[in-house]
């Protein structure tokens, strides 16, 4: 199995989240080697690479030289000596490698954009997919989409905080710019899962101090106090002003990747909605099937379902093989057996040529050497080739839903990876529509080269593209229904969610409960003050997508 890959994100606005920690990756104990010999496909002048000790410069070499033979885009890449990867040694080294790899990113251009396939536009000095991750410095909590933070829960369903997902929305742009500290989702299991917290409160003290007045001078305080140990928070429910008042404390748990789900009827039709938070790992690789969807899909069947609701709104990716499941839970029996999507590595790793790979042990889902016949495999002796059977995934149908054609996804800038692959598989077949805000476009995976034993480099490797051949969607995907109005003021499938509303009325025109727009601001005091319409015009979400994002490939196949 690879490593867990945790992918960078655009910062948007200025996203902050609240739920700090995460568990462990799997982690390889093999030192690859680090002077890769220069290999006959390097092109043009290398007189630079000269023998050396230095570590630094042998990893400056070595992110380049793999960068030449793997990434996604290597024809465009230059020579050695025009790039000259040993100009980027600089303290601390990690500063160094990032940005080398940054400027490795530049040199593919997206014809339709004019920029850079990895341009970030919310960030334009980082790259949108690829990353380096400092094992030491990040183990054991994986970055999130946010640089320099730490995402809530890992793929494994591994959290260590309070479980709340918050997100500061402004009431006003001008300073000190007043705001609402939003409960926009609670990880399940947590300590606030328990304590009953729900999505659409509002905070409005922090151990006691009133919050909302200044986003400026408050923000690192409130997230400081929100991280610590223990915390008392206080303030009202949304949907009916009833206060709440609790005390916290910080705890390991294991979260189910399902925030909610449930049936909802209009017009007599049954229709199943899921929100799913992140596509983890599978409770069981081999058989294949899961413990979180599996009750879900046979609750579905037994009520007799014939249309789905699949809320990725905050979803920023994950296992492929999730990806894939959940594709097999949600298709007809009739689909079994026809394409549902391709991986597609570069014309270098495709004919065999990636010779560098020789020097990536390939390990097993317990993080273990695999060997064939007593010799170590690596990367190397897998098979990258289009038509390789390991890189062509078909449907099997998985579970007892079977009628549904219509299947509406709930999205937004936070929807990556293998949501979209989830999306884009499905749109050949069945009548799929998008409800919300364009998601974050990201048609590309990878997975880790390790260097020095110490640093995760995740260069994109792959593409994926439907049975239609259709992908290369790294603008991301626009919705059939636009609305950035997500109002985070109701738990997920209620239908007074604005989002949830307008997926019910793609399905049932006319009969869907329009969401409530109306919110209180309650003073310091606890009493109502004030009515603020709620939408996109009056509040502003402070980096409402900051998820992690990555699209994680587990099934290799030999050659």
């Amino acid at each position: 199995m690879k490593s867990i890959i945790w992918s960078r994100k655009p910062n948007f606005l200025i996203m902050l989240l609240v739920i700090v920690s995460f568990a462990a990756c799997r982690k390889s104990k093999v030192e690859p080697e680090q002077a890769p010999a220069v290999v006959p496909l390097v092109l043009g002048p290398n007189t630079k690479q000269t023998p050396t000790t230095d570590r630094t410069f042998l990893t400056n070499d070595s992110l380049f030289l793999y960068a030449q033979q793997i990434y996604f885009w290597n024809d465009a890449l230059p020579s050695y000596d025009a790039f000259d990867p040993r100009r980027y040694k600089t303290s601390p080294d990690i500063n160094g490698y990032n940005q080398e790899l940054f400027d490795i990113t530049r040199f593919k251009i997206n014809p339709s954009t004019g920029k850079p396939y990895e341009y970030s536009s919310t960030n334009p000095s980082s790259t949108k997919y690829s990353y380096i991750n400092d094992i030491l410095s990040n183990n054991p909590q994986p970055i999130s989409s946010t640089p320099g933070a730490e995402a809530a829960v890992d793929l494994a369903g591994n959290g260590n905080d309070i479980g709340i997902r918050a997100v500061f929305y402004l009431t006003s742009n001008v300073a000190p710019r007043p705001y609402l500290l939003f409960v926009t989702a609670v990880y399940p299991g947590s300590p606030a899962d328990k304590a009953g917290v729900k999505r659409g409160w509002v905070i409005k003290t922090v151990n006691g101090a009133s919050i909302g007045a200044s986003y400026d001078s408050e923000a690192s305080n409130v997230l400081a106090s929100m991280d610590a140990s223990s915390v008392t928070l206080t303030g009202n429910n949304y949907a009916d002003n009833a206060p709440f008042n609790l005390a916290l404390t910080k705890a390991s748990y294991k979260s189910s990747p399902v925030y909610a789900s449930k049936v909802i009827i209009k017009s007599g039709r049954k229709i199943g909605y899921l929100s799913y938070a992140r596509f983890s790992a599978l409770t069981n690789f081999d058989t294949p099937s899961d413990l979180s969807l599996d009750p879900v899909f046979a609750d579905f069947a037994t009520q007799g379902v014939t249309d789905l609701i699949i809320d990725l709104r905050y979803n920023g990716g994950g296992y492929i093989e999730s990806a894939t499941y959940l594709a097999n839970l949600i298709s007809p029996p009739s689909l079994s057996g026809k394409k549902m999507y391709t991986e597609i590595y570069n014309s270098t790793m495709q004919s065999g040529k990636a010779t560098i790979l020789a020097k990536q042990p390939l390990l097993d889902a317990a993080g273990k050497i695999r060997y064939r016949n007593g010799v170590m495999l690596t990367y190397a002796d897998l098979d990258y080739s289009s038509t390789a059977a390991v890189n062509n995934t078909y449907f099997n149908k998985k579970g007892s839903v079977n009628g549904v054609n219509n299947v509406v996804f709930i999205v937004s800038g936070s929807t990556a990876s293998a949501s979209e692959l989830l999306i884009n598989s499905l749109k050949p077949y069945l009548n799929v529509k998008l409800v919300g805000t364009t998601t974050y476009g990201k048609p590309v995976g990878f997975f880790p080269i390790v260097l020095q034993n110490r640093y995760e480099v995740f260069m994109s490797l792959f593409e994926t593209r439907n049975s239609n051949n259709e992908g290369g969607y790294y603008s991301g995907m626009v919705p059939d229904v636009t609305s950035t109005n997500d109002t985070p003021t109701y738990p997920f499938g209620d239908e007074r969610d604005s989002y949830t509303a307008l997926a019910l009325n793609v399905l049932v025109p006319g009969a869907a409960t329009v969401a409530s727009n109306k919110t209180s601001s309650v003073d310091a005091r606890g009493v109502t003050v004030q009515s603020v319409p709620f939408n996109s015009a009056n509040f502003i979400p402070l980096d409402p997508n900051s998820e992690f994002v990555g699209m994680i490939e587990t099934r290799k196949g030999l050659k």
